[in-house]
């Protein structure tokens, strides 16, 4: 990579910046004014529950349609996403920043005392910032972490999107470069189909909001994510018919394990005596599931997610690690993941989740890990 060349394109442009504040002031309008599924959140610790509602496949459907109309009236480019990736990058990376001081300042001036509000302060500036002061801050009745979130997935999608458009521009369009489309993009769609179980994930109802989540869901989710794609965009690769079989499968199955796994976990919260493939929920304690994919393993969904992951970096070929950082970063960071939450648990369930390790023992990957 020539540094001199692409040096100058880390600085935010005004048209990165006005093309930024275009994308979330259209969030912010359609989340609040399409119509949606109203979901209650999970039950707080002072008794409140946050209400969610779920319209993002309708928001995202109806902006790729508005900006199809646009590249095609010639208003806007559908290749202004993959000509100026460097300087959304940056321009979103001072957005974070800047989001998350305002948000350490705000939190430590708090004086609310509900659960969702109450700032969390260790003393440590790095630490607050890093992992956020409250847990569910609002800007204008908006609920930031869900916006934020929201706008990650989408915005992986419109990335995706606009390097498709530009293979098409270039002719470098290949068979790899619309597997992993195809990958991606129902990937994304199945999680605003299922938009409603994003609200009982740790993310939404234990992580405060800083700097960690705010970075994760609005840079790291979509311009990381999408690495496979750039890559594809200058590098060709021509898939044999059981390398194309094989990815479709670790897809499948990924998909199957992750879906299935984190329904499973949603309806158990929603009722705990739902049957489970058909037989009666086994629960330790009352509270912890340990039957269906979480009598498998503790986190059976990371292991879905995983297989996803790389389902995603398989039609890139193996003759280059690039595509495959993603994937790498994945595992090591839902084993950190794991790693915290079991710490959490331990503390928070004690003889019952010495007893629920009893009956799962096994992490992520049945008898292995």
């Amino acid at each position: 990579m020539d540094l001199g060349v692409h040096l100058p394109s880390l600085i935010p442009s005004s048209q990165s910046v006005y093309v930024l504040l275009f994308y979330f002031v259209y969030l912010a309008v359609a989340g609040e004014i399409l119509p949606g599924k109203v979901i209650r959140g999970v039950l707080l610790s002072d008794g409140s529950q946050l209400r969610y509602r779920c319209n993002g496949l309708l928001a995202l459907t109806l902006l790729v349609a508005i900006l199809g109309i646009c590249a095609k009236l010639g208003i806007v480019s559908p290749l202004v996403v993959a000509d100026r990736g460097l300087e959304l990058l940056s321009a979103t990376f001072v957005f974070c920043v800047l989001v998350t001081l305002a948000l350490y300042i705000t939190g430590r001036s708090s004086s609310n005392k509900s659960s969702s509000l109450k700032p969390h302060v260790s003393g440590n500036l790095v630490h607050d910032w890093w992992f956020g002061i409250q847990l569910n801050p609002q800007f204008m009745s908006i609920d930031l972490k869900f916006f934020f979130v929201r706008a990650g997935m989408m915005g992986w999608l419109l990335i995706n999107l606009s390097i498709l458009a530009k293979s098409v521009q270039d002719g470098s369009l290949s068979q790899s470069m619309i597997l992993y489309q195809i990958f991606c993009a129902l990937y994304i769609l199945d999680y605003f189909v299922h938009e409603e179980y994003m609200t009982s994930t740790w993310d939404i109802i234990a992580e405060r909001l800083g700097f960690m989540l705010v970075f994760g869901d609005l840079l790291w989710i979509p311009f990381t994510f999408s690495i496979q794609g750039w890559w594809l965009l200058y590098n060709k690769v021509e898939l044999t018919v059981p390398a194309i079989v094989a990815s479709c499968l670790v897809f499948v199955i990924g998909y199957i394990v992750f879906r299935g796994a984190n329904k499973q976990k949603h309806i158990f919260k929603k009722n705990p005596k739902t049957p489970i493939w058909g037989k009666p929920p086994v629960v330790v304690g009352g509270k912890l599931l340990a039957s269906g994919y979480w009598g498998i393993a503790r986190h059976c969904n990371y292991l879905g997610d995983l297989m996803l992951a790389l389902s995603f970096s398989l039609p890139c070929g193996i003759s280059s690690p690039v595509p495959y950082f993603y994937p790498t970063y994945l595992l090591i960071l839902l084993i950190w993941r794991e790693r915290r939450d079991e710490v959490r648990c331990a503390e928070k369930y004690k003889e019952i989740w010495a007893e629920y390790l009893r009956l799962v023992p096994w992490r992520i990957l049945p008898y292995v890990y």
